[in-house]
């Protein structure tokens, strides 16, 4: 159970709508990971945009703390999952997790057509009219 209060207040009503699994560690995840796994890091080559999202199967996206990263023997043994957002590292060292994880999950939904996602809303009033 997520017994943490900020974790707890992180997710507001919506655990109860989550599959959640622990792991003893990231070798023990890859392990038992069936699908793809993309890890989020300043340091890797590929765009997460030019990532295909469309593939049969799940979907992982794999973020660390800001002030921290993936650990370096890990990223060194799985370059071919390193994604990154493009920005410029003179002003802005690192990318909010949650928002970095937005992007990546919406590029993800964008790519199958925002699929389950109202396109058109179905709201009783409408503000812009």
């Amino acid at each position: 159970p997520i017994d943490d209060r900020k974790m707890k207040r992180a997710g507001l009503d919506y655990w109860d709508k989550l599959e959640i699994h622990f792991y003893d560690s990231l070798a023990d995840f890859m392990e038992k990971m069936d699908g793809q796994l993309y890890l989020i890091s300043k340091f890797a080559e590929k765009v997460y945009s030019d990532a295909d999202y469309t593939t049969e199967g799940d979907h992982y996206v794999h973020c660390e703390r800001e002030d921290k990263g993936l650990p370096e023997e890990f990223m060194r043994e799985h370059p071919e999952k390193a994604l990154r957002i493009p920005m410029n590292d003179e002003h802005v060292r690192s990318l909010n997790v949650s928002n970095t994880v937005c992007m990546i999950v919406y590029e993800a939904l964008r790519q199958q057509n925002f699929a389950g996602l109202e396109l058109v809303h179905t709201y009783e009033t409408d503000k812009l009219k």
